[in-house]
């Protein structure tokens, strides 16, 4: 069975007072490690079917930020609530099903199977969510025809070219209905048409079926898609407000 997508009063993400701090070795013998702070006191509010860009330079803490929006990684300090859900006070088992089935992530690199079939990558991830080979096969091949690739079903990545490798994996992001989109440089290995390409179906899925997407980019023509940006500078917000026209 697809999951529906669940609808509360809260923010869809609120993220308060969040900081990141890693120890790393020191890299002197009997030196041990040294503190290395990323994000500082970071706060954000992203409402339900919001498109939002997040910029900044190498280094900025984008990645980081995006990880702990992902339920990947957590903070040192501060909250940060999902869906009016506080993340640290779930489970590892709960936080797989929240990434599972409320997250869609698309990446740089695709991360598809590469053994797999175009369909059998969409198809995976509800197949973990506890539906039928059959029922994840349908929706996987309604979806690969929403993004024009419904004649490339069989195909493997190998076969397939950059553009339409991300559009699979547009796909199996959207495959379990999720509330939110994380894409972190999706456009990053495309050339510009196809990059065009790419963004259009976010914006459709954004326009047309309210889903709230959250993206990291480098590229000031991507972030113009958006509705939203925000910029950090060495791990701090130091904009968040409309994208420049």
């Amino acid at each position: 069975m697809i999951p529906q997508r669940h609808v509360s009063g809260d923010p869809l993400l609120k993220v308060e007072n969040l900081s990141k701090t890693y120890s790393l070795d020191s890299g002197v013998k009997g030196g041990g490690t040294v503190n290395s702070q990323v994000l500082f006191d970071v706060n954000l509010t992203i409402e339900r079917g919001e498109f939002v860009a997040i910029m900044g330079h190498s280094g900025s803490g984008k990645s980081t930020l995006m990880n702990i929006l992902g339920c990947l990684d957590t903070p040192t300090s501060g909250h940060y609530w999902l869906d009016g859900r506080d993340i640290a006070s779930l489970s590892d088992d709960e936080l797989a099903r929240v990434r599972n089935r409320n997250i869609g992530f698309v990446f740089q690199g695709f991360n598809l199977l590469k053994r797999m079939t175009a369909l059998d990558n969409v198809a995976t991830p509800l197949l973990y969510a506890g539906a039928t080979r059959s029922e994840s096969r349908k929706r996987a091949l309604e979806l690969l025809r929403q993004t024009g690739l419904g004649n490339f079903a069989a195909y493997q990545p190998n076969q397939l070219s950059g553009g339409q490798q991300q559009r699979v994996a547009i796909s199996r992001a959207l495959v379990n209905n999720p509330q939110l989109i994380l894409a972190d440089e999706p456009t990053g290995n495309l050339d510009t048409q196809t990059s065009r390409e790419i963004m259009a179906i976010f914006e459709q899925l954004n326009r047309e079926q309210g889903i709230t997407i959250v993206l990291v980019t480098h590229e000031d023509d991507i972030a113009a898609c958006t509705r939203r940006l925000v910029r950090l500078q060495d791990g701090r917000v130091v904009h968040d407000g409309r994208v420049p026209t």
